[in-house]
Parts: structure tokens; C-alpha cells; sequence
């Protein structure tokens, strides 16, 4: 699950927990094991990393810290301190006062969390041949009552795998990836050509150098769900015309409003909520059933599109050689059911318009133009990628050069708050004994910016990730923001490319009708908004 933004961090805060503004005032070990509302008195002294080896015995599970053992009791409290929309925030300063591991039992849930590659490692490593992660109840609840089938993201066992098979061949794989790059890569470049007139018909200043300050959240929403849309369907649905039609805007708040409810119901008795009608649960339902519907009327209207080719032999080919979209592809195939399909692509699809994808495309472009280690990529990128239509090596290229930017930008604002894992045997974590089954979260925004884990960590710098730069080892498991394994995100693919090309067009905006002058989208940081400026790439500099 994603939790999700806007430019800036005062922008993000009504939105996206990952970008609240630090607290004064952290939790502290009490002499019983458990947090207090006291300040720090030093990040070392409150770390307290266990070196293991450091004891002859290994501990059990009771004597890992913990936030206290009561689940009501601490409900109650995440209610109060408001720790639901600051997540990530009480995370961070839990491991600040207890330690790289630490139990935690809020309402119904109970996990252990930690954020130590080493750690990480060990979980990874005792997932089995099935890996399980915790179910999202809310979520499997609301399919149940609506007696809808279950998508991959909802299941465990042999039947998570055998729908995972089939669908990581047509969204995960090379062959699958050169096929929908093309359609990505259309929207990215007329994503950029509408915020280019947006600013010039908008913006104040001269002409050509035209500034225009905007929330930029709205424009990416549609850009994202345009582009998954083109991705899936293998249509466009034409969210860049000046009036977006009244359901895509419907499906944006129910994704939205989805988002929003269902970190609280996770901790709740959401079968109590679901049995006395309360207002949040019916919110959470509203939003999936608009979901639902928005997914529903895009699958038929597809499904009457390909089946008008049939016995025109291949559907693909029958199109006129234009790939059918992920949806075609699975029907022609015919191994999942139309219930299966229509799951899976609803659950890609509501991905897809996630808004911690959308707002750390905002936030990569903003910190990949305003950075001093930045200007050597940005200058490769625009001696490598021309404006003749997008192919795959060429793509690839520059995804080099552009994934370290991203590994960059999703250490310090990941795409989700936990990765979880579910072991199949016992495993020792820090000494403590963790029994199989027991949930394990892998808490990705603490763990991006400990200085157990990397050297100077609220520093931006993309480079840390080249083998060895400053004396600095990065080895696995510190960025692991889509996830790791069979388990790894479905969608990442997609994702990882739309965010790419983005980047590429708004670093490069050029046209063929201007003159060899090249123009730049730069965004300035402005508190809760976005500043876009058309200038001229040797005033970089000046603006940096």
C-alpha cells in the first residue's frame, strides 16, 4: 500500500504524511521498555544499536521495546497525537528513542518494526518460496460484501502466485516494457506541451520567459491517470483538453478519499464500523465502489473495442498493429478470468494515479534541477535524448542516468510507508526472536534518513549511489521503495518509466518550430505551491 503529494513540503502536509515538518518533541525510552512524551536527550544515546554478538543468549520476543502494550489504549492515543496522518513521523522518532527494533500494537494490529539493512536481509531471506505480507482487511472486507474478486495485491498462497505469473509477463518483463514505453512517452511530451501554454497563456513576465506559480497536484493527477489509462486500455481518455470530463475527476476524489481512510480502519474493528454504518468506513466503501465503477466502464468500453476484432486474428493485429493495452493483452491470452482481469487492472489502475507517485515526480524534478551534483546529469540528458520518437535503447540510456535521481529522491521521500513481510520460521532480529508469521515492517522513511544507514542523510546527492563514492559502501537493501522480490510492486515498471520520460521532457522541452535555443521547465520552491519558468538553459545557474 502507498500512502501519497504536492511540490513543496508546505504543500505536501494536507496530503502526504512523508513530507510533515519535523516535531520539537520526540518519544524516549522509559526504564520499563516502553516510550514517553519527553524530549531527546541526544540521537546516539537513544539509538542504541545492538551490535550483534553483543549477547551470549538470544532474547524473546516479550523483551523486544515496545510502545506499550495495550492496542486500545494506544489507539487512542495515535488518535489524539494525530499520528495517523504523521505516520512516518512517529516511526521515525520511535526508532530515535527505542532502537533499530521496536513492537508496536495499535487497535487490532501488531507488528514489529525495524530499519536496519542487516535486519532487512534476514526477513528477506526467510520469505519462502509464497511470500506473505499483511493484508490490507479494509480493502479484502470491501471486496467480500461487494462480492468482487480479489486482485493479486489482496491474496497469499499458490493463487497470489499463479495470477502473479501471468501478469508480471505483460507489466514487469523487457518485452513487456518496449511495448508500452511508446505510450508513456506520448503523454509525457503532451503533459509538457500543456503546462508550456499553461504558462505562456498564465503566466507574467515577457514573453518567453514567462513565470506562473500553481499548485502543480491537479495537473499531475491527470497526468498520471492519463498515462496509466494509455498503459492498460491502449487509449487515451484526453485529460489534457481544457475541460477533463466530470467521472475522471469523480475517480481522482474516490482515489483520493480511499487513500485517506485507510490507515485508520487498518488499526479498527472495520467489520464493527461496516455493521453500525459509521461515517468512515462508508467513506472508505464510497470511494472503492466509485473506484469500481470508473474501472468498469473503461473495461467495457475495451472489451467492445477488441472484441470488434474478433476473428480478424490477433486483436493487436487487427488494430492496425497498435498494442492493445495491458487489459488486450490478458484478454487475447485468456488465462485469467474476466473477473480476475478486471481486479487487477482496477487495483493497477488505482495505483497509478497513487499520489506519493505523482508528488515525488514533482518533487524529483524540483530537486533535480536545484542540486550542484545534478548539472552533469542534466546536461547528458540533454546531449542523449533527441527529440525524434522515443525507442527503447535509447530510453534505456537515459535510465541510467536518471534512476540514481530517483534512488535519491525516494530515499528521502518514499513511495510508501512500510514494506511488510510475513516470516515463514523463526528468524533472529537484533538478538530478539521474531516467531513465524509475525507481520515485519521494513520502515522505508526512517530508515532513508538514519545515519546508521547512510552517511549525512539529509543530504541530496544521487552520486552516493555509485559504488565506493566517498568512502561510502551502499550494498542491498536500503532503497526499497517498490518493494523487493516476487513481492516487489506489479506496477513498478510503469511507474519507474512514466516518472523517467516525465523528467526527460520537462529537462528537455524543445520544439521543433523554436529556434536551436533550448527552453527548460524550471519549478522554484515556493511554500504550498510551484513555480514553472520558460528559460534559457544557460540562466540555469543563476537560479540555482
Amino acid at each position: 500500500m502507498s500512502v501519497r503529494a504536492s511540490g513543496s513540503q508546505g504543500a505536501c502536509r494536507s496530503r502526504n504524511p512523508f513530507f510533515g515538518v519535523t516535531p520539537e518533541r520526540a518519544l524516549c525510552m522509559t526504564a520499563a521498555g516502553t516510550v514517553a512524551d519527553e524530549k531527546l536527550k541526544g540521537r546516539k544515546e537513544a539509538q542504541g544499536v545492538r551490535k550483534r554478538g553483543a549477547r551470549a543468549w538470544v532474547q524473546s520476543f516479550e523483551e523486544i521495546p515496545h510502545t506499550g502494550k495495550y492496542g486500545w489504549v494506544n489507539l487512542m492515543k495515535f488518535w489524539r497525537q494525530g499520528y495517523f496522518r504523521q505516520l512516518h513521523k512517529h516511526m521515525e522518532g520511535t526508532f530515535n528513542a527505542l532502537g533499530p527494533i521496536y513492537r508496536e500494537h495499535v487497535g487490532t494490529q501488531k507488528t514489529v518494526n525495524i530499519i536496519l539493512p542487516s535486519d532487512i536481509a534476514e526477513l528477506f531471506q526467510s520469505e519462502g518460496r509464497l511470500p506473505q505480507r499483511m493484508t490490507l482487511k479494509p480493502w479484502a472486507t470491501h471486496r467480500e460484501i461487494r462480492q468482487h474478486s480479489k486482485g493479486i495485491f489482496l491474496k497469499n498462497g499458490e493463487e497470489w502466485r499463479s495470477d502473479r505469473v501471468l501478469l508480471n509477463k505483460e507489466v514487469l518483463m523487457s518485452s513487456a516494457v518496449q511495448r508500452f514505453i511508446p505510450l508513456l512517452d506520448e503523454v509525457a511530451r503532451d503533459f509538457c506541451k500543456m503546462l508550456q501554454k499553461k504558462v505562456e497563456r498564465e503566466g507574467i513576465g515577457q514573453k518567453g520567459k514567462r513565470s506562473l506559480t500553481v499548485d502543480p497536484s491537479p495537473d499531475l493527477f491527470r497526468f498520471a491517470l492519463e498515462a496509466i489509462c494509455n498503459v492498460l486500455y491502449g487509449e487515451r481518455i484526453g485529460l489534457f483538453s481544457s475541460s477533463p470530463s466530470l467521472e475522471s475527476q469523480k475517480f481522482i476524489w474516490a482515489v483520493e478519499q480511499m487513500l485517506a481512510t485507510t490507515p485508520p480502519l487498518l488499526y479498527l474493528p472495520h467489520q464493527l464500523l461496516l455493521h453500525i454504518g459509521a461515517s468512515l468506513w462508508t467513506q472508505h466503501a464510497t470511494a472503492w465502489d466509485n473506484i469500481f465503477s470508473h474501472a468498469d466502464a473503461r473495461i467495457q468500453k475495451c472489451y467492445r473495442r477488441l472484441s470488434s476484432f474478433q476473428g480478424q486474428g490477433s486483436k493487436a493485429e487487427a488494430a492496425g498493429g497498435q498494442y492493445p493495452g495491458v487489459l488486450g493483452q490478458l484478454m487475447e491470452k485468456g488465462q485469467l478470468s474476466l473477473d480476475l482481469i478486471k481486479a487487477n487492472i482496477t487495483e493497477l489502475m488505482a495505483g497509478g494515479v497513487d499520489t506519493s507517485v505523482t508528488a515525488i515526480m514533482c518533487s524529483c524534478v524540483r530537486t533535480y534541477l536545484k542540486r550542484e551534483s545534478i548539472p552533469s546529469i542534466q546536461d547528458f540528458l540533454l546531449r542523449t535524448y533527441e527529440k525524434s520518437k522515443v525507442t527503447y535503447r535509447k530510453h534505456c540510456v537515459c535510465v541510467c542516468v536518471c534512476s540514481v535521481v530517483f534512488l535519491g529522491c525516494f530515499r528521502l521521500y518514499p513511495v510508501g510507508i512500510t514494506v511488510n513481510r510475513m516470516p515463514v520460521k523463526d528468524i533472529i532480529l537484533q538478538n530478539y526472536r521474531v516467531p513465524a508469521g509475525t507481520t515485519v515492517s521494513v520502515c522505508l522513511y526512517p530508515m532513508g534518513r538514519s545515519s546508521d544507514v547512510f552517511d549525512d542523510p539529509m543530504r541530496f546527492d544521487p552520486g552516493r549511489w555509485s559504488s565506493g563514492k566517498g568512502g561510502q559502501r551502499i550494498s542491498g537493501f536500503r532503497s526499497l521503495a517498490f518493494g523487493f522480490g516476487a513481492r516487489q510492486c506489479v506496477g513498478r515498471r510503469i511507474a519507474e518509466n512514466e516518472m523517467q520520460l516525465l523528467l526527460m521532457h520537462v529537462s528537455d522541452s524543445r520544439h521543433e518550430k523554436v529556434e536551436t535555443r533550448r527552453r527548460m521547465l524550471i519549478p522554484l520552491q515556493v511554500k504550498g505551491l510551484q513555480s514553472f519558468t520558460l528559460v534559457k538553459v544557460a540562466d540555469i545557474n543563476m537560479l540555482q
